[in-house]
């Protein structure tokens, strides 16, 4: 085990993390949070709101360490394409992240509680859950190339 290897497994790892993060999120927090907004966005508020955006503020940074290091230790090796296309698929995703999914997210869980429904905010709930999924089946396409890259020699 090279320095190589361990820096591409941690990279994978951390990159799946993410992804695993994402997933838990579609199946079990925005079905419920967007079902009957505002009155359903009490999960974000509140003395015990749930607060992911602490493990989202770690892991990104981290990631993208973890995929420059990488990169850079398997520079002359044929894994540097699986590298960058999944590197490249990322960034994308995170400046969409920034420019879209969070703006949005935020301003829609800002949403004072009633106890009513709001045919609007269910509307972009939705419109935003169908956009987030459509950037995580990006983000495991990309997986599943960087881990093929680590059936590649780590030679050049």
């Amino acid at each position: 085990m090279n320095s190589k290897n361990i820096f591409y497994i941690l990279a994978c790892i951390s990159f799946c993390l993410i992804i695993g993060a994402g997933t838990y999120e579609h199946f079990s927090v925005w079905p419920v949070a967007f079902s009957e907004p505002p009155k359903s966005l009490t999960i974000f508020q509140g003395n015990y709101a749930l607060l992911a955006e602490p493990f989202w503020k770690l892991i990104h940074p981290v990631t993208l360490v973890l995929f420059f290091v990488t990169l850079t230790l398997n520079w002359k090796t044929e894994r540097k394409k699986y590298i960058l296309f999944t590197l490249v698929i990322y960034i994308i995703a995170v400046i969409a992240t920034f420019i879209y999914y969070v703006p949005e997210l935020k301003s829609i869980i800002a949403t004072p509680f009633a106890d009513t429904v709001d045919a609007n905010l269910q509307k972009r709930g939705s419109l935003w859950i169908t956009l987030s999924k459509v950037r995580l089946t990006f983000l495991f396409i990309s997986a599943f190339v960087l881990l093929l890259g680590l059936t590649r020699p780590d030679k050049k």
